[in-house]
């Protein structure tokens, strides 16, 4: 078991979490669960216990699987504790969540060697500093025949065929083995485990996080709140992203293969792609969706900057404009401005002071990097269109900006400033 301990950093105004954390979530079970447990956890002075596992199945993780790290961030930013369970013990039975038939089971070496290179991945995205790491094996491995004989006691064959995939197997004479039957169950336990106030999923994922819910009552702790996020396409703009069906893109891919694979997407996929797996802000999601809708904003530059914007996430600004600019070379196509604008930007790093969960105010952010005099000539600046962020315009001078390193702050046509993010 691997254990980071948390740093509790002070919890953000409640009105204001629930706007951030209620972004892009499909489902909150129950509705009111999230509020009370917010003001529980308040009235307390201590921070949530978020619960998020993943079973090592594979040894990548791409973005289909940032979109419910990412929210895991976003209650960590605002001063909770992200509970991460790296399913070394279930993942050797295998999530049977989609499938027609069992999943063949893997060993012992390949689970290991699978979760081996997922923690690094994974900090890529979550604060080390704010997260707690253990496998499940640490528990589930030390189950006794009795202890086992609880679990299925808490839970019938009846209960167990309501789910989809069960009860569509079962009316088509498929077989369904007791071991898979074990994996909801044994997943539900993690809650008990964590002592989780809080588990979230892909919408995929519901039936399991609500035997979560279940297990707690069963032994006796506050039933956990399940939220579900999305599923995110892949690049085939079909199917749930897998490394399996190739239509994936890699939170360790070369920049270069990062910005390919954006630019492959399909068009109807750029607005779903900025609210999902980037730091934009829903006013500029608003803008970006109706310029698209309308003509103002043509699909393809578009997506640059949507390529930019996923490549500077996971390494930083500059190297996401060599990746266009490799782009370019390898499709013979130009796009002017962008090595420009890489040789003229001086670093610009925000005041802390003047963030909050990762946005600032674009106009604290001109006149913070200098290039504004004061609050009122920097809203004059937007007001006539003179901002931009990454190369789109930013019109509406209230507009909060999500921080990402390496972006590009333009104003006017000489002032550059790539924000440095310490």
């Amino acid at each position: 078991m691997i254990r980071v301990f948390v740093l509790k950093s002070s919890i953000v105004d409640i009105t204001k979490q629930l706007a951030i954390i209620y972004r892009g979530a499909d489902e909150i079970i129950p509705a009111d669960g999230l509020e009370a447990k917010l003001k529980a956890a308040a009235k307390d002075r201590r921070p949530l216990r978020v619960k998020l596992g993943l079973d090592p199945s594979a040894p990548d993780i791409h973005l289909g699987h940032t979109v419910v790290l990412r929210k895991l961030r976003q209650f960590q930013d605002l001063g909770h504790t992200a509970v991460l369970i790296v399913g070394d013990f279930t993942g050797m039975i295998g999530d049977p969540t989609g499938r027609t038939a069992m999943r063949p089971q893997l060993t012992e070496s390949e689970v290991k060697d699978n979760a081996a290179t997922y923690v690094d991945q994974l900090m890529r995205i979550l604060n080390p500093a704010q997260t707690e790491v253990v496998f499940n094996s640490f528990w589930l491995g030390k189950m006794t025949m009795a202890d086992t004989l609880r679990l299925t006691g808490a839970y019938t064959v009846a209960r167990m065929l309501e789910r989809d995939d069960f009860c569509q197997r079962y009316q088509n004479n498929q077989p369904i083995s007791l071991r898979e039957f074990m994996y909801p169950l044994l997943q539900g336990y993690d809650s008990v485990a964590v002592k989780a106030d809080i588990e979230l999923g892909g919408t995929d994922q519901k039936f399991n996080l609500l035997v979560g819910r279940d297990m707690q009552r069963e032994y006796g702790q506050e039933a956990q709140v399940v939220m579900t996020m999305p599923l995110l396409e892949g690049t085939d703009g079909l199917n749930k992203m897998s490394k399996s069906l190739g239509n994936y893109i890699g939170v360790t891919d070369a920049p270069e293969d990062m910005f390919g694979k954006s630019m492959s997407l399909p068009d109807e996929l750029i607005v779903r792609y900025f609210r999902l797996v980037t730091d934009i802000s829903d006013k500029e999601i608003a803008f970006i969706e109706a310029g698209l809708e309308d003509g103002g904003l043509h699909p393809g530059e578009t997506k640059r900057r949507l390529a930019r914007t996923i490549v500077a996430l996971y390494y930083d600004g500059p190297t996401a404009l060599a990746a266009e600019e490799a782009f370019n070379v390898k499709h013979k196509v130009g796009h002017a401005g962008s090595d420009d604008l890489a040789k003229l930007a001086e670093e610009i790093t925000p005041d802390k002071a003047l963030i909050t969960a990762g946005l600032i105010r674009i106009i604290d952010l001109i006149e913070s990097a200098g290039f504004a005099s004061s609050k009122g000539e920097a809203r004059r600046l937007v007001r006539q269109g003179a901002v931009r962020i990454d190369g789109v315009a930013v019109d509406a001078e209230d507009a909060e900006i999500a921080l990402v390193n390496g972006m590009l702050l333009t104003v006017g046509k000489r002032r550059v400033g790539r924000v440095i993010l310490s």
